[in-house]
């Protein structure tokens, strides 16, 4: 057989730690379980192929695993006699329901802090290896494995079940906003020697349809599918050859992925048709118009300033202020913009952000504040961690002033 085994064992992870998960309780020790159940299939599929049951293989390879364990654990208590009970059989079925969703749910439990949410999705529903997720997050491989473990441990009591209605919405807010960092990380790296890291961004959008085909109708999960295939439909022409940094307003239009823009906008379409907007649907939406425009110039910045009038209103933040202000620029002239950067510069969150000094560099370039804007497009290069984008902005304060270009570092919708 010639399938993907990785990619393959990926898919399966979540299914395989669900049943083990509903049939013995435990997560820690099913996790555990699995783990190594994917490595003997890493070790034994590619020079034996993959089985004609796959899904069954692993759960049997996994709950043969934990049998042997909680048989050493509980040797002076009839062992022999529960041992037998607990036995899988040697094939065992597909499992008859996703629970994927139910896994995302787990690892965001409120009880684990955002960075261990983050860690353990990866692990427990994306099929990572704790070395993969240190080179993703860019962290010692230790302290995942540690993160990871805590985690774990926290949730050794907690009930594989779906949280009652009453809770169910705030736990969503939480999967939402894990799976939107994990795309965010992946799509521009907040440090390294790469502008992207693919494989985050992937397993983002894969786990996103996952739980996009489990609520078709959540129109937040909609619109958070839309906005990460809008974005990612133009990695390919983010970077050049030499893996630089290209800025949206330069950037050749024919390597976008016009599939991708194709199926974000007919979702976010849909969604901000049938479900209450909300700020994933408005941030597609934004990042839809910038998708539809054939050139640079072309592009609906007044109809961008007022998408972003409505999610400064929902979920106002840094980020969505600095992207209204760069739409008001282009709307009411680089003045206006100036103007509207020194009322917000007070704010803690934005004056030693990069990107605060990267737009307000590229306005006093369309001003004429050559001095100004060379200062500021240094200061932005100091402050970030990213080695694409310092290049980047190094380039712009070193370039002979006298024309200008889009602002400095392009904005995820």
């Amino acid at each position: 057989m010639t399938e993907d085994i990785p990619g393959l064992l990926r898919e399966l992870t979540p299914q395989v730690l669900g049943v083990l998960v509903r049939r013995f309780g435990g997560f820690n020790e099913c996790e555990d379980a699995v783990q190594e159940a994917l490595l003997a299939a890493a070790q034994q599929w590619p020079v034996e192929g993959v089985p004609a049951n796959p899904t069954g293989w692993l759960v049997t390879v996994a709950s043969r695993r934990w049998t042997e364990v909680w048989r050493s654990e509980v040797a002076r208590r009839r062992r022999e006699t529960i041992a037998a009970r607990l036995e899988p059989p040697a094939v065992q079925p597909a499992p008859a329901e996703d629970d994927t969703l139910t896994l995302l749910l787990l690892c965001c439990h409120p009880m684990l802090t955002p960075v261990s949410q983050l860690a353990l999705t990866l692990r427990a529903v994306g099929g990572l290896t704790t070395a993969e997720i240190a080179r993703a997050l860019l962290v010692p491989e230790a302290t995942v494995g540690q993160r990871i473990s805590r985690a774990k441990q926290r949730l050794a009591r907690a009930q594989f079940t779906l949280p009652p209605p009453d809770e169910l919405a705030d736990r969503m807010v939480a999967v939402r906003h894990v799976l939107y960092l994990i795309f965010n990380e992946g799509y521009t790296a907040s440090s390294g020697p790469a502008l992207q890291r693919i494989q985050l961004s992937a397993e983002a959008i894969r786990l996103t349809r996952q739980l996009h085909a489990r609520r078709p109708d959540d129109g937040e999960v909609t619109g958070l599918l839309a906005l990460m295939l809008l974005s990612d439909a133009r990695r390919r022409a983010r970077t050049d050859d030499d893996g630089a940094l290209v800025p949206l307003a330069e950037q050749d239009r024919s390597r976008w992925d016009r599939a991708a823009i194709a199926e974000g906008t007919d979702l976010v379409t849909r969604a901000l048709a049938t479900a209450e907007p909300g700020p994933f649907q408005l941030q597609a939406a934004i990042a839809a118009v910038h998708d539809e425009a054939a050139t640079a110039a072309e592009t609906d910045w007044p109809q961008i300033l007022v998408l972003y009038d409505l999610l400064h209103r929902l979920t106002p933040g840094p980020m969505v202020t600095l992207g209204r202000i760069v739409a008001l620029s282009m709307v009411d002239g680089p003045q206006v913009g100036l103007g509207a950067l020194d009322a917000v510069a007070g704010d803690p969150q934005l004056t030693r952000h990069h990107r605060l000094h990267a737009v307000r560099a590229h306005l006093l370039d369309l001003v004429g504040d050559a001095a100004g804007a060379r200062e500021e497009y240094e200061l932005a290069a100091r402050l970030t961690l990213s080695i694409p984008e310092r290049a980047y902005l190094e380039a712009r304060a070193r370039r002979p002033r006298g024309r200008v270009h889009d602002p400095g570092v392009p904005f995820r919708p």
